[in-house]
């Protein structure tokens, strides 16, 4: 099935490199159970690895609890994300930035898009707040080893977007996996409401 979809699909399709800021969306039919219908934003891409976090796996705990001095800043719902499968004793911020702040001018910021930042959470969390419009808080990450993601790539496991500002403060109701389908070229958003349980169907 993961071949079929593969074949058919992602690797029809033009494809952009992985850098800060892109979006890795997880194709239909993805049989690691970490990544279903999972998008991935790139915080690093490098030749020594690359790592960022999933965007789409809220957990049952809130910021509140295990945060607290964050929550001004943490955009609504403001439950902790889980980044990804490895180390999730580590925590990442991504914040989308107010209009007119220049990240650049901020040490807390580490720019990855047009206002999409890395937050530096060793930074006072009142100084974040007042230059984010929102952030997320996500218990540890995903990473790939040298060649390993452009070799997944190739396979057509992913595809490689640009992001929007709302896809990191995306609110909870939203099938944001859905919603970056259906954005791109055709045929993708023929495969936006593809279950991430093919029981379902």
């Amino acid at each position: 099935m993961a071949d079929l979809y593969a074949d058919r699909l992602f690797n029809a399709m033009e494809r952009m490199a992985p850098e800060p800021g892109m979006l890795l969306v997880a194709a239909p039919g993805m049989l690691s159970g970490d990544f279903t219908r999972s998008v991935i934003m790139i915080i690093e891409h490098s030749p020594q690895m690359t790592f960022g976090v999933n965007l789409t796996a809220r957990s049952e705990l809130a910021v509140f609890n295990v945060m607290p001095d964050w929550l001004p800043a943490v955009a609504k719902p403001q439950a902790l994300y889980i980044g990804g499968p490895l180390n999730q004793q580590s925590v990442a911020g991504l914040a989308v930035t107010k209009n007119g702040v220049n990240i650049d001018d901020h040490p807390q910021l580490n720019r990855l898009a047009n206002r999409l930042a890395h937050v530096d959470l060793r930074s006072k969390p009142e100084e974040v707040a007042e230059l984010v419009e929102g952030m997320r808080l996500f218990a540890g990450y995903a990473e790939w080893t040298p060649g390993q993601l452009e070799e997944e790539i190739e396979f057509g496991d992913w595809f490689v977007t640009p992001a929007l500002p709302s896809d990191v403060i995306a609110p909870g109701r939203v099938d944001l996996w859905g919603d970056v389908m259906r954005r791109q070229q055709m045929p993708l958003p023929l495969f936006s409401t593809f279950p991430a349980d093919l029981g379902e169907n």
